[in-house]
Formats: C-alpha cells, sequence, structure tokens
C-alpha cells in the first residue's frame, strides 16, 4: 500500500475514534443527567481510587510520581496543564479509564 494511503487512512481512523470518544461521553453526560448522578465528582465517576479526602490517586505522567488530585466531572485532574502532550494523554487516559493509579496499602 502506498505511503500517502496509509497516512489518509490512519487520519480517517483516529478522526473516527474521535468522534466515537464525543458520542460515548455525550451520550453518559446524558445518562446522568437523567439518573441524578450530576453531583459525582471525577473521581467516582470515572471509578478511580481515592484517598480519604476523595481525591484520586493517580500517576502522573509528566513527572511520573504518585499524586493525589481531584479531578472534575470531565476527567480533567486539577493539575492539568493545556496544551501540554502529557497532560492530553493524562487526561485521556481517565476518561478512557487506563490511566495508571496506585494503592497505599500495598
Amino acid at each position: 500500500m502506498d505511503e500517502r494511503w496509509k497516512h489518509v487512512l490512519r487520519q480517517r481512523i483516529r478522526e473516527l475514534g474521535r468522534r466515537y470518544e464525543e458520542a460515548r461521553h455525550a451520550y453518559w453526560e446524558g445518562k446522568e443527567d437523567v439518573d441524578g448522578e450530576r453531583d459525582r465528582s471525577g473521581a467516582e465517576r470515572y471509578d478511580l481510587p481515592t484517598d480519604e479526602d476523595g481525591n484520586a490517586r493517580l500517576v502522573c505522567r509528566r513527572y511520573a510520581e504518585r499524586r493525589p488530585v481531584p479531578v472534575d466531572r470531565t476527567g480533567r485532574p486539577a493539575c492539568f496543564e493545556p496544551d501540554h502532550p502529557d497532560c492530553e494523554g493524562c487526561r485521556e487516559d481517565v476518561r478512557d479509564g487506563t490511566v495508571e493509579t496506585y494503592d497505599d496499602r500495598f
């Protein structure tokens, strides 16, 4: 397959992935409005382990450290910095449920 076609195909697949993710979030936003779950914190919404203060126990991708931080309803940690690739990746991982977390019990 020509390299140009591979590039076009990758772009289309990424675009479809983004549209799917937007639709999925819109669905859950609407479902929560109906179910009355609007007040749940981001850590509860995205099923993240929390500390006693309700902060999500995340491993920071940017600084590679354990960090208890609040997470808002949109899946954005309080330490989020716009336009930083590691922070963008972390936010996407929180939304996808693949973010690295830690547990102090072990």
